[in-house]
């Protein structure tokens, strides 16, 4: 592996939750960790690659908490439209025509999107993930990988997908961790939790699943099991073991006492929730009691876009106005959550800060946009006039795997051919045929 050099940089680290920007910096990189950071002009290095990184800004690759990746094959196919009518006339049957092949070229599609927004590791949630596992491992981003199952498939598609962990977990150089993926609560029932939390146990993994996304499932939960859709997942163990809530908007205060001290992280899409009219989480909230919470795109069928930059302006936006005070998360906090937090909620140490010691998963952001000049407040710059298309260079794990607005490891014609010869099957919707039926 070629050693790196990122020369004369600004640099973005956290001490604790603070953030501080180093201006003149000496990144340097051996094998897949950051070795050391230190003012430049640092002294020559024989046999490393230099990369010359004046007036940019070096930030920690960012981690997507919870998405649907291969969901970029229908990309606006359902805009304007209810939850229920979302479910059960969109996604649901349109995803019905996937074949694994298919799921292969939406998730090559996915991460050139997410590389070339400065995304470096992603909580994936989605079908035939040996597909999207290779996809990952050729592409050289990071990714926690839960194969989605619903209750209905049975404890036969559970196995499968209890397959899919033992084959890949740690692979691609341990770029790649595995986890299970129940569905919801609302699509697999408390006897099915139980089972994907005994066996999370057994495997040593997390489960990945989502929650108390909007308040009718919790009215739904309440009339089938007089319980929240947390209650159910503790009182089938599925809290024990780590767990990524995606979204959680509904909590009540009991649920949420429910998760302190629990290896649980919450993932948000602030973006998903005001296309759905879902209502948003009461963050400051979460964050008093401990809890991790992270960014994340969900499924671009919602979300539009896998751009973590957009979900860190509107989290930060859409908070201060539900709590109608200004300051309500204010630029601190929430480049914590974009960066340390995504790291906390998928349980990895060593990624969203950029220190010695950690993983080099490193992102070069050009500043010399005219939106993002004159920079009087440096954090406010990064949270609210940065964005994807600043991103000039992404390093994961060592490697450098895009540079100067240009992929090394994709090649996007190719992608994009593959993803448009595909389309006419793809989207002959045919309302009789569903991968589920959501209750709504």
């Amino acid at each position: 592996m070629e050693n790196l050099l990122i020369r004369n940089v600004e640099v973005l680290t956290f001490e604790g939750q603070e953030p501080h920007f180093l201006p003149g910096q000496d990144v340097q990189i051996e094998g897949n960790q950051i070795s050391s950071i230190h003012p430049t002009p640092s002294l020559p290095l024989a046999d490393y690659k230099v990369i010359d990184a004046s007036g940019m800004l070096a930030v920690p690759g960012m981690l997507n908490t919870h998405a649907h990746v291969p969901m970029v094959l229908f990309r606006n196919a359902g805009p304007d439209v209810n939850e229920n009518d979302w479910f059960n006339k969109v996604i649901f049957p349109l995803e019905a025509n996937l074949t694994p092949e298919d799921v292969y070229w939406g998730v090559m599609l996915g991460l050139a999107e997410m590389i070339a927004a400065g995304i470096t590791c992603v909580a994936d949630h989605y079908f035939e993930m040996d597909w999207v596992a290779q996809a990952v491992e050729k592409a050289g981003t990071r990714a926690n990988l839960g194969w989605a199952v619903f209750g209905h498939q049975g404890y036969g598609q559970l196995e499968e997908t209890i397959r899919f962990v033992e084959r890949w977990q740690g692979k691609a150089d341990g770029r790649i961790t595995t986890w299970l993926a129940p569905h919801s609560p609302y699509l697999c029932d408390p006897d099915f939790l139980a089972r994907c939390a005994r066996e999370a146990t057994r495997l040593g993994v997390g489960n990945h699943i989502h929650a108390a996304e909007t308040a009718g499932q919790v009215t739904l939960s309440l009339e089938r099991y007089g319980k929240t859709p947390i209650q159910v997942l503790a009182d089938a163990g599925i809290l024990e073991q780590p767990t990524i809530l995606a979204h959680c908007l509904y909590p009540t205060d009991e649920d949420l006492d429910l998760l302190v001290g629990k290896e649980v992280g919450i993932a948000q899409a602030p973006k998903t929730y005001l296309a759905m009219a879902m209502g948003l989480a009461d963050l400051p909230k979460y964050l008093e009691r401990g809890i991790a919470v992270g960014l994340a795109t969900d499924g671009v069928v919602s979300s539009c876009t896998l751009d973590l930059f957009e979900q860190m302006r509107l989290t930060a936006l859409t908070q201060k106005n539900k709590a109608m005070d200004a300051e309500v998360l204010p630029v601190n906090t929430v480049l914590d959550l974009a960066f340390q937090g995504g790291a906390r909620v998928l349980r990895q140490p060593r990624l969203g800060n950029l220190k010695a010691g950690n993983l080099a998963d490193v992102v070069l952001l050009r500043q010399d946009r005219p939106a993002a000049q004159p920079v009087i407040n440096k954090a406010a710059n990064l949270v609210y006039s940065l964005d994807a298309r600043d991103v000039d260079t992404v390093i994961c794990d060592g490697k450098l795997i895009y540079q100067g607005g240009k992929h090394l490891t994709l090649d996007l014609d190719e992608i994009y051919h593959e993803v448009n010869s595909r389309l006419p099957r793809l989207l002959n919707k045919d309302l009789s045929r569903k991968i589920a039926d959501y209750p709504g």
